[in-house]
């Protein structure tokens, strides 16, 4: 039993070390070895988790989106689709709302020729209009028509009359 166990742990090493040269290497990217993949797989998998990612298999793509930080923190959720020359940066979330009975249950629709800033999220059963830009850290819950774009308040200032100590110690500095 433990014999067996290793040799699972081993393999699945493996395949995690070698994921990003096979799929790189030999389907040339993410997004054409997903196109042409039956099923997921331990290599799908492992090539999304060393990015700390996820795409649902089932979601779909018009086009591969333009992802000027790799796929870092990327989750798009199973039934999401996604029109063509959208642009994600890192850290995007754009989720399906599996609540029953929510008033936004399903899975976001993106159009063509999207920006999606650093940190967005795209929650529940929305449309996304085409050409449209969503600002960093903005938060949609509901529908964008097309050429729209989504930008947080302002950003408010908090004066302080005492001065603030801004010390930071690593972990590496307290056990050192």
């Amino acid at each position: 039993m433990k014999i067996k166990l290793a040799f699972k742990l081993l393999y699945s090493k493996f395949v995690s070390f070698f994921a990003e040269a096979i799929i790189e290497g030999f389907y040339g990217g993410f997004f054409q070895y997903k196109s042409n993949a039956k099923k997921v797989s331990s290599l799908y998998i492992s090539y999304l988790k060393n990015y700390n990612s996820f795409i649902g298999f089932n979601a779909k793509f018009k086009s591969p989106p333009i992802t000027p930080h790799g796929l870092n923190g990327i989750h798009i959720s199973e039934n999401v689709v996604i029109g063509s020359n959208c642009i994600i940066f890192q850290q995007v979330t754009i989720g399906s709302n599996t609540l029953k009975g929510s008033p936004h249950y399903g899975s976001p629709n993106i159009g063509d020729n999207v920006l999606i800033g650093a940190r967005a999220k795209i929650i529940g059963n929305v449309f996304i209009g085409n050409n449209c830009r969503i600002g960093a850290n903005c938060v949609v819950v509901k529908d964008m028509p097309p050429n729209t774009v989504a930008v947080l308040s302002p950003t408010r200032f908090i004066m302080k009359e005492e001065m603030m100590e801004n010390n930071f110690s690593g972990i590496l500095e307290k056990h050192v």
